[in-house]
């Protein structure tokens, strides 16, 4: 039987411009004329709509002109199958079989996710392959782990050194093979003019601060995702394999269990795990293991700009994978653009 899983890139993205919408928002038709029927969604942009009362507000107007929103621009259901096979067959950096090996002992049920309880004696990881990170894109990731404050509701401090890490994480992913495909594809999408405005965008959906507490910036989806945070004495976030390899080789990282592992036989493959960042506890963390940092990066922005606030169907290697996005809505950029929050690995 084939497995699903489903990434939740959470809390953070809509966009709008004078041009149109960058990014499709679940009550809008932007980017969605003829798009087909899903249950999922809210309202809905194609032609049985009127027949069945359930058209987005903004339909008429925008499934009627010349634009964005042109059906050729929709991003198909098939499309995000295709592009998404396109991606995992480009990940070049990953992990080969050889170079990772895992010991995930327990396999917690669903009611013991919660207790806390430290069921695995021996760490996650037997063996990495640190040749790996000598790699542009690990090299230039692994360097922006240590620019935050895990504790959301301090003020991050960002210094020039730091801007110019982000700077040189995204000129690296940008070399690779995979984001290149990925631009392709949104600029045939008509999402992006050129690669310095995706550039440029990929630095704000990103690296941009936000507040997740009270009013001061103190949080960005980069740092959420990939660094990890803590909220109210509980780990948030913090679904990056590197960044647990890491932290778990220093004694920070106490691996307790794993509640699934994904069916792929090879690197990249999915695991979702319990576990304690400095006695501040994770329920269920998860992530892709063995995937480059141009991997993830570049399935969540995908999935981000064609499905906000649903769910976007992948494939990778002939398993259906499914990543879910929200946007971020108390605060924007740019022209009412709004910020990437969390990504995280849930079964279905």
């Amino acid at each position: 039987m084939m497995k699903s899983w489903i990434l939740l890139v959470g809390a953070g993205i809509a966009l709008g411009c004078a041009s149109g919408s960058l990014y499709t928002a679940p009550d809008s038709c932007k980017g969605r004329c003829q798009e087909p029927y899903s249950p999922e969604d809210e309202c809905h942009c194609n032609d049985e709509c009127e027949r069945y009362h359930n058209c987005c507000e903004d339909y008429y107007r925008l499934c009627r002109e010349e634009g964005f929103s042109r059906s050729r621009d929709a991003i198909t259901d098939e499309e995000l199958l295709q592009v998404s096979e396109q991606l995992y067959k480009a990940d070049h950096n990953k992990a080969q079989p050889t170079d990772i090996a895992i010991n995930p002992q327990y396999q917690a049920s669903p009611d013991e996710t919660g207790d806390q309880e430290d069921r695995s004696p021996l760490p996650l990881y037997k063996y990495v392959n640190e040749k790996l990170f000598s790699k542009p894109t690990y090299a230039s990731f692994i360097k922006l782990l240590d620019n935050y404050q895990r504790a959301t509701g301090r003020e991050e401090e960002v210094t020039a050194e730091e801007l110019r890490e982000q700077d040189n994480f995204l000129r690296e992913v940008m070399k690779t093979e995979l984001m290149k495909k990925l631009f392709a594809f949104l600029h045939k999408k008509n999402r992006y003019g050129s690669e310095q405005e995706f550039l440029a965008d990929l630095k704000e959906m990103w690296f941009g601060l936000y507040s997740r507490g009270d009013g001061e910036q103190d949080s960005s989806g980069f740092e959420h995702v990939f660094s990890g945070e803590v909220k109210k004495g509980k780990v948030s976030g913090f679904h990056n394999w590197i960044r647990f390899y890491l932290l778990e080789k220093q004694g920070a990282v106490n691996y307790f269990s794993h509640n699934f592992e994904g069916p792929w036989d090879t690197y990249p493959d999915v695991l979702g795990l319990q576990f304690s960042w400095d006695g501040f506890y994770k329920e269920v963390g998860s992530a892709f293991i063995g995937s480059s940092p141009e991997f993830e990066f570049g399935l969540y922005t995908l999935c981000f700009i064609a499905r906000p606030g649903r769910a976007c169907h992948l494939s990778l290697g002939g398993y259906s994978l499914s990543i879910q996005t929200y946007p971020w809505t108390k605060s924007t950029y740019g022209n009412g653009r709004k910020y990437i929050a969390t990504a995280y690995v849930i079964s279905s």
